[in-house]
Formats: structure tokens, sequence, C-alpha cells
């Protein structure tokens, strides 16, 4: 059963000293029931969120929020177009407990927001950029996990691998991906820090601009595509090109040009890793859901040869080769020659 907002409000006076509460509200924030929620508005106007989880994953979770909240120093967070949850107390119940932040203004978002305007589209690249031009010392001092390109590399090839292993992933697809994981131009790139966990829901937004952004667990230094993948499932490509535009303008250093494809490819084995899931489960009813999306995958990227993953364009032909494929080439008869002829036959009808 779920705690009341009472409940709620009476363990957070519990965890942050001198707390008055005036007036509380229950608090859905699409969570799926992983947490009890509550907003709480205190004496002077400043309100508060109380988060108590219902699940011990949702308290993994939160624990490693709170590790890597505490990591984002009141330097980073001045860096930072939008809030980040601030911790202000925590305190016990039952064998869990509950965790008082500062209630940051917005709703969240979801994949739709990305339509609403140019400006909130590239709000959201600027938000992720400011994320990945935060100094990594953020995360080294921190103790948090650091990923180089190369190790970004290998564990998606292990997540096909695993996935080719179940024998249910179309050919087409394990040759694509296997193009991109070998090709070196495409992990050419600076690790930074990135959130981990980003998808459209991690966002607040209000307005045209984001707001704020939640669930921090996964914070590290890794893969700047990671964060991006997400975007690969937005209706309307326009869309997405708008939220990498605000991106590209908003980032500090080197411009990534192979971003857009690693996080494209990162998307497609995330139904790769819901098929391995399944596989582990032996649960046939999320593997034939991971089949039916792969199958339309694999149609939908031979439909579209033009934007490969790889960036290699193909085998360099040798001289001879070249010379026999333009030997077997029908040239279009030179300009000059078509109007004397043109102008020949004029002449003959005459």
């Amino acid at each position: 059963m779920a705690r009341s907002s009472l409940t709620l409000a009476a363990l957070a006076t519990a965890a942050v000293a001198g707390l008055d509460v005036v007036s509380t509200t229950p608090v859905t924030s699409g969570q799926g029931g992983r947490f009890d929620s509550a907003l709480l508005t205190i004496r002077g106007g400043d309100q508060l969120i109380v988060r108590v989880p219902t699940a011990r994953e949702a308290e993994i979770e939160q624990s490693g929020d709170l590790v890597a909240l505490r990591a984002l120093t009141g330097g980073s967070r001045k860096r930072l177009p939008f809030e980040a949850p601030e911790f202000l107390g925590q305190a016990p119940i039952g064998e869990t407990r509950g965790i008082v932040y500062r209630y940051i203004p917005g709703y969240p978002a979801s994949l739709e927001s990305l339509d609403v305007s140019v400006d909130l589209a590239e709000s959201f690249g600027r938000a992720i950029a400011a994320v990945h031009s935060l100094p990594t010392s953020v995360i080294t001092d921190a103790g948090l996990p650091v990923f180089s390109a190369t190790e970004s590399a290998r564990t998606a090839r292990t997540v096909k691998d695993r996935a080719a292993a179940t024998g249910r992933v179309p050919t087409e697809l394990l040759t694509r991906w296997s193009l991109a994981l070998e090709d070196s131009a495409l992990w050419q790139f600076q690790p930074t820090v990135i959130h981990g966990s980003l998808g459209p829901e991690s966002f607040l937004i209000a307005g045209e601009r984001v707001t704020g952004i939640l669930d921090w667990s996964n914070l590290k230094v890794g893969d700047p595509a990671s964060d991006l993948y997400w975007l690969s499932s937005v209706s309307r490509e326009e869309s997405a090109t708008r939220v990498f535009a605000g991106y590209n303008a908003g980032r500090l250093g080197p411009v990534d040009r192979q971003l857009r494809k690693r996080a494209r490819l990162y998307a497609e084995l995330e139904i790769a890793k819901w098929l391995v899931h399944g596989s582990d489960l032996r649960d046939p009813a999320i593997v034939e859901d991971a089949v039916g999306m792969l199958v339309g995958l694999a149609s939908t990227a031979q439909a579209d040869l033009l934007n490969p993953l790889s960036t290699d364009t193909g085998r360099v032909m040798a001289i001879d080769e070249v010379e026999e494929m333009l030997k077997s080439t029908p040239r279009p008869e030179p300009v000059a020659a078509r109007d004397h002829a043109n102008a020949a036959r004029i002449s003959d009808d005459d």
C-alpha cells in the first residue's frame, strides 16, 4: 500500500531539522510505482520533494543518485543551465529510507515535447552539452566510473556478441553492427562526463526550456553518444536534428563528427539488450517482442542504405578494376557530336 502524503510529510520533518510543513500533496511522477513521493510546502513558501523507494531496485538507484549528486559540487552546478536535485536530508522508514530534496519547478518531458518548439528542442541539446562539458575531475574526484573509448567499444561488442549467441538476430543487423564496431574512425572520441541514464522522462521542462534533470545514479565518464541514443525514437527527424544543433552549439571542446552514428548504434543495441534480457530470464514473451523489433529494424536498415552506421565508404578499387568498370559503363554521346548529328538529320529531312 502506498504511503500517505501525511506520513511522508512526517518523515520529512524527521529528515530535516526545523522543517515546518504547511501543506502536502501526493506526487505522480511517472516512476511506475517505484517511489512513494509527496510535494511539501514549508513555511515561507519554499517547496520540497520527499521520496521513499518501494522496491529494492529503486532503493539501489536512489543510493547511486545520492553519491552522484554529492559529486556535483556548487561549482559544477553553476556550469549547468538547469537545476539538478539538491539533497537536504534522509530518515529511516521500515527497512528503507526517505530522502528529501529541494523541489525543481517543471513537469516531466516526453518524446513529443521535442516537437513543441525549436527553442525547447535546442534547450534539450544545450542541457546535455552542459553535462558533457563538465570537467572530468568531477567524476574522478568522487571515485565514480571512468570508461575509455576502447572500453566503450568493447562493451558494445559484448552486447552484440551475446545477442548473436541467441541465434535470433537477423544476419543483416549482425553485419551492420560488426562493421560499425570494427570501424576505428567511429570510436575515435574524447570521453566526457555523461549522465548515463538519460531519456525524455529524465528532463523537467517549463515553457520552452529545460529546468532540471533527474536520476543521476549512473553518472560517470564515458561515451557522450550514450546520452543521445534515445533521440532515435523521435518520430520527427527534424526534432532530433534540432536537439543535436543545440548540443553542438553548447558543447565545449572539439566536434565529434561520429556522435550521431554511435548514438544510433546504441539505440539499436538497446533492442539487442532486451533480447538478451528475455533470453536470460527464459521469457518467451520478451524474446518474441525483441525479435519482432529486430526484424523491423533490419527492414528499416535495408531501406536506408545511404545512412550506414560505419564510416567506411567501401573497398578501395585497384586501377585495373576502375578501368574495367569504365569500359563497361555506357557513356553519353559528346554534346558537339550529338548536335552535329541532329543538324545532319534535319538537313536530310529538308
